[in-house]
């Protein structure tokens, strides 16, 4: 049996993807607990969060959206990584919010700061696996954003970042135009 290279590749792309997934649920969690969510977009739905993106760089004037669309059109997959909110318990003990305690968060629509934090080792254990397996990665909030209004998450994640994986002789997520 003879597998050619682009075979390979995209079997190395989605084996990657899984163990990202898997890295960002296992990463440690403040409290144990776990608002972590992820999946994994490819084929027409890649194509149309590339869409998305390319929408609202026109409707947010953000032209980075646009640029990151790109990305997302050259890559084989993206990996999803987001997470819900909900207060730890903490109250006055912690603060960190900057809110008297957990009740006065919750009152006052804060943002209890362990889930960002929890999705950021998320993150962290997620690229490191693609970085293990050689492929090429990069964190994005333009697609993280764009997915969030797609729907493509459950509807109770507030914040999401993608990881588009590309393998070819330059990564495509690198000395990017303005």
């Amino acid at each position: 049996m003879i597998e050619n290279a682009s075979t390979a590749q995209k079997t190395a792309i989605m084996n990657a993807a899984r163990s990202m997934c898997a890295a960002a649920k296992t990463a440690p969690k403040t409290k144990g607990v776990d608002h972590i969510k992820t999946c994994i977009i490819t084929c027409q739905e890649k194509d149309a969060l590339a869409d998305e993106m390319e929408r609202l760089s026109k409707a947010l004037n953000y032209g980075f959206f646009a640029r990151d669309a790109n990305c997302i059109r050259s890559s084989e997959a993206v990996v999803m990584v987001g997470t819900t909110m909900e207060n730890r318990g903490l109250q006055e003990g912690c603060a960190y919010c900057r809110f008297e305690n957990c009740t006065d968060c919750t009152d006052k629509n804060g943002v209890c700061v362990y889930d960002p934090l929890d999705l950021g080792i998320a993150l962290g254990s997620a690229v490191s696996v693609a970085a293990d397996a050689r492929i090429d990665n990069r964190i994005m909030f333009s697609a993280g954003k764009a997915a969030l209004s797609l729907g493509y998450m459950d509807e109770d994640v507030i914040i999401a970042m993608a990881v588009p994986l590309s393998i070819s002789g330059k990564s495509p997520f690198f000395d990017r135009k303005r």
